[in-house]
């Protein structure tokens, strides 16, 4: 999915995430549409565009791979977020909510990934 600068719109991603992941339980769905959406929210606050968004899944086992890229050579930091804190919150739910997680810089720009163990729908 191409995203938009113009347009920081996570609630469409998330809608687009969910059309693709409809094969989740609840309780992984919402996980990874959490984690889909914080990593959306740092490329429409802080990336340098073009950016774009891939989601893989596979079944055996079901693991979702999601990827945000964008221009910007900066890397995003993990840090601790305080009670105080109305930001900074983004990447912590990505930690905890993911297998793995990290960076990548690419020859233009950088690529965040986060790997996500689920369970499929009977």
């Amino acid at each position: 999915m191409e995203l938009v600068r113009a347009v920081p719109d996570t609630a469409k991603v998330r809608r687009w995430a969910e059309s693709l992941l409809s094969d989740l339980v609840e309780d992984d769905l919402v996980d990874v549409l959490l984690v889909v959406t914080e990593l959306a929210a740092n490329v429409f606050d802080h990336a340098l565009f073009p950016a774009r968004l891939k989601l893989r899944m596979s079944a055996e086992p079901c693991v979702v791979s999601i990827v945000a890229e964008d221009a910007s050579p900066d890397l995003p930091q993990l840090k601790p977020s305080s009670t105080e804190s109305v930001r900074s919150r983004g990447l912590v739910l990505v930690d905890q909510l993911s297998e793995q997680w990290g960076t990548v810089r690419r020859a233009v720009g950088k690529s965040v990934w986060a790997v996500m163990r689920c369970t499929a729908t009977p």
